[in-house]
């Protein structure tokens, strides 16, 4: 059988409750874009999609690093699966390493499969679905809307 299909299993109930921004419907999106994507990339396919299902385990925007690690909750999981190290040290790269916020820090290890599951993870951040997910988040936040008094947050 493989891990994709206990993994789908596990992913969706730990985020049956999440925000509807970072829930179960964007990782699905996320997972199938880098099916697509894996159509024209030389990368390990299993890493990659496993990568894109548990990318958001314990998303830091929800949860404190200290009560919930994603990188540590999904090593021990694909450890239970049965994968082997070469691969679960992939996958916890990307997770380590996928969000806006790690994506502004260069990291040593920017993998095929980083950058596959990276690009399918960030188109899912455009369009009409981008909008909806950055207002839901805002909301989820309680952030306002507009604030002329609010100065914009820059990365240098």
């Amino acid at each position: 059988m493989g891990p994709i299909p206990p993994t789908i299993e596990f992913v969706r109930k730990m985020l049956e409750n999440a925000e509807a921004g970072h829930d179960w419907w964007h990782v699905y999106r996320v997972w199938n874009t880098t099916r697509m994507l894996l159509k024209t990339e030389d990368a390990d396919p299993l890493v990659c999609e496993l990568g894109a299902l548990l990318h958001d385990i314990a998303d830091h925007k929800f949860f404190k690093k200290e009560e919930r690690n994603g990188p540590e909750i999904a090593s021990a999981w694909l450890k239970e699966q049965g994968l082997d190290p070469e691969r679960i040290g992939k996958v916890v790269n990307i997770i380590e390493n996928i969000s806006f916020k790690g994506g502004v820090t260069a990291t040593d290890d920017k993998s095929q499969e980083l950058q596959v599951v990276q690009d399918a993870d960030r188109l899912d951040a455009m369009g009409a679905i981008g909008i909806a997910r950055a207002f839901n988040y805002g909301g989820y936040k309680n952030r306002k809307l507009y604030d002329p008094d609010i100065k914009p947050v820059t990365y240098t």
